[in-house]
């Protein structure tokens, strides 16, 4: 037998059934999503021109970036930080929270930090239901969020929201029993629109009536367009005793990849996020915390040109596509004609838009593109996508 024959067949052998917690797992949406354009960008034809993701273009400002550089050339650097964030961190994300939002925190007791809000967006299901509980979806959602539900065990509902009513939560038609939680997301991914009017007091209401508790994820709070000013769930009357709040420095700073979110809220399931975090990491790579604190307590202004950028590019959106409402994020969302599909614009005029399948049980016929793209790739995008509209 050849050498390493035996460790060859070992590995021949198959490999003992998944657990149902990862059989659980939906496709990930944004990985099927890129290797369809992928396989679209192989083939003969024009260059694809790619608005199905939102991946920020730009950077954060250079003193994050120089914080970064310093804080990773200092003997501090390196070795384990606190498993619960610099305290510092917390405290100055408790002040954006004062002074932006209008919400007291408690850095000690109300603020986790946790490595993305990605990694939030699961691990709040993990804390917060059982096997067998129920967790409501915004309907259309975010296509991460079923990933929690499934690895928590829990069974998913969905909240409709009402485009009639600016995509308002309708908590009128959905189930009441063990309900361990609701998640909501303004400004809206994908619907791009703020908080209508009355939605978080709604949720509260409903949080208490039936002993669940809200998620909130505001990565997009600051991206609000038409002087909008942000508004934080944790503002509404009630909310801290009911929920928490995911903020996420990829959206307001441009620190995308980095890796950095918080959980800030209310201090029970902010202390289940901390425990979860204890046995599973070992904080977050000291520098990337020292350089949040930059950002966060810095200069603000990229956060305004950021928006404004967004704002300018919802305008040219608005031009090509009238009917369309964008009040936030930086995404579009709309209805496309009965006889086109995503896959077809994708095909025939080699424009990657996100399919609104992914997004929930209501976003079939409907699409999104990305605003956080050079204003070339934009417009190269809307000339593709005004021909396909045309042409179906």
């Amino acid at each position: 037998m050849p050498p390493g024959a035996v460790v060859a067949a070992q590995y021949d052998r198959p490999v003992h059934v998944r657990p149902k917690r990862i059989q659980r797992l939906p496709e990930q949406y944004f990985g099927a999503l890129l290797a369809r354009v992928i396989v679209a960008a192989a083939s003969d034809g024009e260059p694809v021109v790619d608005l199905g993701r939102g991946n920020p273009e730009t950077g954060p400002p250079q003193h994050v970036i120089e914080a970064l550089a310093d804080a990773a050339g200092r003997s501090t650097a390196h070795g384990y930080p606190p498993f619960r964030g610099l305290p510092e961190l917390r405290e100055a994300i408790s002040r954006r929270y004062r002074d932006v939002y209008g919400v007291e925190l408690d850095p000690s007791s109300e603020v986790a930090v946790v490595p993305g809000t990605k990694t939030a967006i699961v691990e709040l299901s993990l804390v917060l239901a059982d096997d067998g509980d129920t967790i409501l979806l915004p309907n259309p959602y975010y296509p991460d969020y079923p990933s929690g539900p499934a690895l928590a065990g829990a069974d998913i509902g969905y909240v409709r929201l009402d485009p009639a009513r600016g995509w308002a939560p309708d908590f009128t038609s959905v189930p009441t029993e063990n309900i361990a939680a609701v998640y909501l997301n303004y400004p809206s991914n994908p619907c791009a629109v703020t908080a209508p009017a009355g939605a978080f007091e709604q949720a509260v209401e409903f949080a208490r009536a039936t002993d669940s508790a809200i998620v909130h994820d505001f990565a997009y709070g600051d991206l609000v367009f038409d002087g909008r000013a942000p508004k934080s769930f944790l503002a509404t009357p009630g909310a801290r005793q009911v929920g928490v709040e995911m903020f996420s420095m990829s959206k307001s700073f441009g620190m995308a990849g980095w890796r950095l979110g918080f959980v800030v809220g209310n201090a029970e399931i902010v202390e289940r996020i901390n425990l979860l975090n204890d046995h599973c990491r070992v904080g977050v790579f000291r520098p990337v915390q020292e350089a949040a604190i930059a950002a966060l307590t810095g200069p603000q202004e990229s956060v305004a040109e950021r928006r404004d950028t967004y704002q300018r590019r919802r305008d040219r959106v608005r031009l090509a596509l009238p009917e369309t409402v964008c009040e936030g994020t930086f995404y579009v969302w709309f209805k496309l004609p009965r006889d086109l599909t995503a896959d077809q614009i994708l095909t025939e005029h080699r424009l990657a838009v996100a399919p609104g399948e992914g997004f929930g049980p209501s976003g079939g016929g409907w699409a999104r593109i990305s605003l956080a793209v050079t204003d070339e790739t934009l417009e190269l995008g809307l000339e593709r996508l005004v021909r396909a509209l045309a042409e179906s």
